[in-house]
């Protein structure tokens, strides 16, 4: 490959990932933020914390996910010019994705009414039950923003929504203390404050970004194409088409870190409060990953609108190698600064040591989650998106869920174990997902030949 066509690969996907990066940096540090904060509180409100986030997590996700379906759409419109036909892709997306987060919303409430089947510690359900409504209440607004934020990366204006993400996650930060500890005259609320304000910075983010796309002038061509669109039933269920596939996999990949939780709840408060850290400091690199791997999704969509198959292939080994790069970054600061990293979310002694021990694993799932990062990515911006289900069935839940449930207990390894799993089914998942995009890749180029 021409080296200087190479680094305009590599330019790129960096120009276009590091707002993303910067963006979910900030929800990273919310994260981070909210972990503190109420580690500092109380031991008990971090382990009920760890319990409903790491449940609603799959539920975040798979909402992000199910919007990811219109990225690829409104990317292969915009590398042709069709400014008026992306922006009449919104109205059937906005539906669709409204109507697929009131049935998670609604699957949620009936959970909601069984959490003791779940079982966790007594003591925590009084802090678990208030939280899990609040975050229940935030979800639509999860929804709007979504949508809004695919259609500007889709259009490569990554920017927007990261300065939204940005200023929603220092509300939420300075609200969080203000809640929580009950300062500057507020009442101290505990986890529950935590979970207004969370509630609170989602609502005013969806409201900043439809203010965005339907009064800024710079919209201003695809808002005629959306208020000329007219919603039909076949436009809805092609966005379902396009978007469940990758809810699916997202949801599997989370889901498997969702139910690993429930079972390190079995082990006892301490691991799970321990495995809440561990899950936070893993996002440090998982949101690098996820930053260059949208990117990596975003330019393969360009160029699969312009049917330049080798322009998506080169795209993709760009991403790969970037995201290789960052991956011994992030290992490389677990490695060296893990006991610096744990001491920021918890002064438990005893917490402090399990994390201690879970650094190992850690860094071992790192290059297999960089990998299967970039090349799911990749298939999104094929949109062939249908196999991205049954790589995820087969690397989750055939293999991630029950190696996690056999390493943790017939094993005997406990936390530690179940961590270790989290290699396996990375492993199996980048395999898979590398060689279903070659696949695609190289039986597209054979056909336009």
């Amino acid at each position: 490959m021409n080296a200087k066509i190479l680094m305009t690969h590599y330019r790129e996907t960096v120009r276009i990932g590091v707002p993303i990066v910067v963006g979910q940096l900030g929800v990273i540090i919310l994260g981070f933020a909210d972990t503190m904060m109420v580690g500092h509180y109380n031991t008990p409100s971090l382990a009920a914390a760890s319990f409903v986030n790491n449940i609603f997590t799959l539920v975040t996700i798979m909402l992000m996910g199910f919007s990811y379906g219109i990225t690829p759409l409104v990317g292969a419109l915009f590398s042709r010019k069709e400014h008026a036909k992306a922006g009449a892709l919104m109205r059937p997306a906005f539906v669709a994705n409204a109507c697929f987060g009131l049935l998670l919303v609604g699957i949620m409430t009936v959970i909601y009414f069984f959490l003791d089947c779940f079982n966790q510690p007594e003591s925590l359900m009084p802090l678990i039950r208030p939280y899990y409504i609040v975050i229940l209440c935030s979800m639509l607004p999860v929804v709007v923003f979504n949508v809004c934020r695919q259609f500007t990366d889709g259009i490569m204006l990554t920017p927007v929504a990261m300065w939204i993400l940005l200023g929603g996650n220092v509300f939420n930060i300075v609200f969080n203390y203000l809640l929580i500890y009950g300062k500057a005259g507020f009442p101290e609320m505990g986890l529950l404050g935590a979970g207004i304000s969370t509630m609170s910075s989602r609502v005013l983010m969806a409201v900043v970004a439809v203010w965005l796309l339907f009064r800024k002038q710079r919209f201003a061509a695809y808002r005629e194409g959306f208020a000329k669109a007219r919603v039909t039933a076949g436009d809805v269920w092609y966005h379902v088409r396009m978007s469940f596939p990758i809810s699916l996999q997202m949801g599997m990949e989370t889901g498997t870190f969702t139910f690993s939780a429930v079972m390190v709840g079995w082990i006892g408060e301490l691991q799970m409060a321990s495995y809440q850290v561990m899950v936070t400091m893993s996002t440090l690199g998982y949101l690098f990953y996820y930053g260059i791997g949208s990117a990596v999704a975003i330019r393969i969509a360009s160029f699969t609108g312009l049917g330049d198959m080798q322009g998506v292939r080169r795209a993709a080994f760009a991403g790969h190698s970037i995201l290789l790069l960052l991956a011994v970054c992030a290992s490389s600061a677990f490695f060296f600064l893990s006991d610096t990293l744990v001491s920021l979310f918890t002064d438990d002694a005893a917490v402090v040591g399990i994390c201690l021990t879970l650094i190992a694993p850690l860094i071992l799932y790192q290059f297999c989650d960089a990998t299967q990062v970039c090349y799911a990515n990749a298939l999104r911006g094929t949109s062939h998106v249908m196999p991205m289900m049954w790589i995820a069935f087969v690397s989750y839940v055939l293999v991630g869920i029950p190696v996690a449930y056999l390493l943790g207990f017939p094993a005997g390894f406990g936390e530690k174990g179940i961590f270790y799993s989290f290699s396996i089914s990375l492993f199996t998942a980048a395999v898979l997902f590398l060689w279903q995009f070659l696949k695609v890749a190289w039986k597209s180029q054979s056909q336009k030949e």
